[in-house]
């Protein structure tokens, strides 16, 4: 005879659609921004909430459950993923910071830089996926999980699995290699005034 209560497996279906589904977009995001492909975001995306489901007694309510689903995504991705896909070619880190050090060496790039995170910067556009592009996946994930979906320093660390100082490391010199990437774009769009080199 029913109860007029739901089941155990319904309570847990709603409550994981509530908490998490939010996200959907967000995780879709950074998933295409791993794969580079929207069939392949597509199916990261789903594995990750079929994860994420199987997994639910493990998420601890209250805490961050975006950062959960990232970590769920990026543990996917590691495994899978990236173990069948070429990085497309990059630009030496080391090139790069010796122009950022030629050209911006001055005080402000950190606050121009957090000045044009938080502008009305499309990170989804051209210009900021084409420099995003460059980076090495590890330095590009600290930037979108940081500047992009708003983790904190320890969120972000954990759903890459590295060390805080290693996650401040690489968005430290990401920013700065970004930073150089989109000066003449910001310079363009008005979010920062930069020097002209």
């Amino acid at each position: 005879m029913a109860s007029g209560f739901p089941n155990e497996n319904e309570t847990t279906a709603a409550q994981f659609e509530a908490v998490a589904l939010p996200f959907t977009d967000a995780l879709y995001n950074k998933a295409f921004h791993l794969t580079r492909s929207p069939e392949d975001a597509s199916d990261l995306v789903q594995e990750t909430y079929l994860r994420a489901y199987r997994t639910f007694s493990n998420f601890s309510a209250g805490t961050n459950c975006k950062a959960w689903l990232f970590t769920i995504l990026y543990s996917i991705f590691v495994n899978k993923y990236r173990r069948e896909q070429r990085e497309p070619d990059k630009v030496s880190i080391d090139d790069l910071e010796e122009t950022f050090h030629r050209t911006l060496a001055d005080g402000n790039w950190e606050a121009d830089f957090t000045a044009l995170a938080n502008s009305e910067l499309d990170w989804l556009g051209p210009e900021v996926n084409q420099a995003l592009d460059k980076l090495p996946e590890s330095f590009r994930s600290a930037v979108m999980l940081v500047d992009v979906e708003g983790l904190n320093y320890e969120e972000a660390a954990g759903v890459l699995n590295c060390p805080v100082g290693t996650l401040r490391s690489r968005l430290f010199r990401a920013r700065k290699i970004l930073f150089v990437e989109l000066r003449d774009y910001a310079r363009r769009m008005g979010f920062v005034r930069l020097p002209h080199v």
